[in-house]
């Protein structure tokens, strides 16, 4: 298994001086969680964008990575916005790898609770899995095109 972190919502932090939050260039949030776990999960920074900054260009970054490396379970977190856009261009490369994507709707560093929840899951759900793309957010888990974000509800549901 390898973590993939693309940024997102997930890993803002604020800005005090520019009195906004921002995408650091880092893997603080996602480090901190894998830190608390007993099994030991490479962690590979790629983008650091928000979500809906990632074009295709960033899509085929993403799936390039993904389609070189050795790991047959491959956790994304992404930004929630375009995180479907991503999984389905994932989807597209047929690979025989069990991806699961995730994310946070608030930035861990304002609380916690919900990265935490989800990324855990990820990594959960990705042990039980068969080969394929998927989203884990919120408590909703499965193929990706069956697990969207409803942006006017704020939540993740089946579909």
């Amino acid at each position: 298994m390898r973590i993939l972190n693309t940024g997102g919502t997930f890993n803002k932090r604020y800005d005090p001086i520019k009195g906004e939050l921002f995408v650091p260039n880092d893997n603080l949030a996602v480090e901190q969680i894998v830190k608390s776990l007993v099994i030991s999960i490479p962690l590979q920074g790629v983008l650091y964008k928000d979500s809906l900054e990632m074009d295709n260009h960033d899509r085929s970054v993403l799936a390039h990575t993904i389609s070189s490396l050795e790991e047959t379970m491959i956790i994304v977190v992404h930004g929630t916005d375009t995180m479907d856009l991503s999984a389905e261009y994932v989807a597209s490369l047929g690979l025989d790898k069990v991806i699961v994507f995730t994310g946070a709707m608030i930035p861990f560093s304002i609380d916690p609770t919900e990265a935490t929840a989800n990324l855990s899951m990820a990594i959960g759900y990705a042990h039980n899995a068969k080969h394929g793309v998927h989203i884990v957010m919120q408590g909703v888990m499965g193929p990706y095109d069956q697990v969207k974000k409803n942006k006017a509800a704020g939540k993740f549901e089946y579909v």
